[in-house]
């Protein structure tokens, strides 16, 4: 894919239109909507499954699970605005391997900056939060800050390069696709409209309403350069906050493999209200309802693919498959995989057990877990801590198939 930034089109700097916020109505589907109660019953139905998954793994799982979901999030989201950075490179961009090619260098250091806001989020950065200004702003100060110079510039009118200030709200009129956005000085009181309206809603009524935000502050278009990425972060911190996901799961992957009808429903979300029975504000409630259902229907999806590839015998089958594969090569010793099923069932192991589990001496013990380590599939904050299992990008394929495409340079 080409690499191009999400602004379509920049004009000379201009004022404050007076625009008023109901131009960006309805920001929620209506209490007497038809579609209201089956997309009601979709969202308790991922509260119930998000949920469940989160229960179903071990708690000392969920940090190593939650490290890849963010490569995986990373990389789709990435995909989406045309950068293709496998999560092989962006596992080297945080150990500090970059490639020699500044191209791929400039990419994995975009990617090591969605790592590094998401961790933040995903630490609790934005909880009670997400939908603010002050969020919003803080989301893309924090990416732009540490992306790589190349990636703060964008063409102004004349091709003339325009500079991204991290967390500046856009001085310029843009246009995205058919959609003028709002004049540069109308974009605060959109702003607080969206957090009053967003900010304000119980857990429930914030899943509904997920889609509504994302594609609304998408509308806003509130800064030069990366709004499509702050966008899918907000919306990662209100299901991560509201489902209480957990962050083993994402909804980015699901818009990369469902990208043109993602964007289709962006558009449609667009449009003027068809008639008179399309709602009773500025923009299509019907076009928001149907962009509300493919939303939470991709988050369903996604849980249930998450959910397959983490049940227990299956995941076991696939890591004693490569154990085995390993051991015939001569890169583990025999009983290595003794270490991995401990791990997957028990979620973390102290040191002082393994030469029990493995039947060998402490000396060969700490082998096999140094040999672990190397292929970085068991993981301790500590040569002294209990050591934990690990889901290294350079063989999900092989433990965890379809979670992202495998890399075939």
């Amino acid at each position: 894919m080409a690499d191009k930034p999400d602004i379509k089109a920049d004009f000379s700097a201009a004022p404050d239109r007076g625009e008023t916020i109901g131009l960006m109505e309805p920001l929620l589907l209506g209490e007497e909507s038809r579609v209201r109660r089956p997309l009601a019953d979709l969202t308790l139905e991922l509260a119930q499954k998000s949920a469940g998954l989160k229960r179903s793994l071990p708690a000392s799982l969920l940090g190593a699970l939650a490290e890849l979901v963010r490569s995986m999030n990373c990389y789709y989201s990435n995909l989406i605005e045309g950068h293709d950075t496998h999560p092989i490179e962006i596992e080297r961009a945080l150990r500090n391997d970059f490639s020699a090619d500044p191209k791929k260098r400039s990419l994995q250091l975009e990617a090591k900056a969605h790592i590094a806001v998401q961790r933040w989020i995903d630490g609790g950065g934005l909880v009670g939060r997400p939908v603010t200004i002050e969020a919003i702003q803080e989301i893309h100060r924090r990416f732009y800050a540490a992306a790589p110079d190349d990636l703060r510039w964008v063409e102004g009118p004349g091709a003339e390069p325009l500079p991204v200030i991290p967390g500046e709200l856009r001085r310029r009129d843009v246009q995205v696709g058919q959609h003028i956005g709002v004049s540069p000085g109308a974009v605060p009181r959109f702003l607080q409209r969206f957090e009053d309206v967003y900010g304000r809603l119980g857990k429930t009524e914030t899943v509904l309403a997920a889609a509504a935000a994302h594609h609304r502050l998408a509308w806003i278009h509130p800064f030069l350069d990366g709004n499509g990425r702050v966008v899918r972060l907000m919306s990662h911190a209100m299901l991560l906050e509201t489902l209480e996901t957990g962050a083993v799961w994402s909804i980015a992957r699901g818009l990369a493999r469902n990208v043109q009808a993602y964007k289709s429903h962006l558009a449609s979300c667009d449009l003027g209200r068809r008639n008179d029975l399309d709602g009773r504000g500025t923009l299509s409630e019907e076009a928001l309802a149907d962009f509300t259902e493919f939303f939470l229907r991709l988050c369903l999806d996604q849980v249930a693919f998450m959910e397959g590839l983490m049940q227990p015998a299956r995941l076991r089958a696939r890591i004693q498959l490569w154990v085995e594969e390993e051991i015939r090569m001569g890169v583990l010793p025999p009983k290595s995989g003794r270490v991995l099923d401990a791990l997957l069932y028990r979620g973390e192991l102290p040191r002082g057990e393994v030469a029990g589990i493995l039947d060998v001496g402490e000396r060969q013990a700490r082998r096999v877990v140094a040999l672990l380590s190397d292929k970085d599939v068991v993981a301790s904050p500590s040569s002294r801590a209990p050591i934990r299992l690990a889901f290294p990008a350079s063989i999900a394929a092989r433990w965890m198939p379809g979670l992202f495409p495998e890399k075939t340079d």
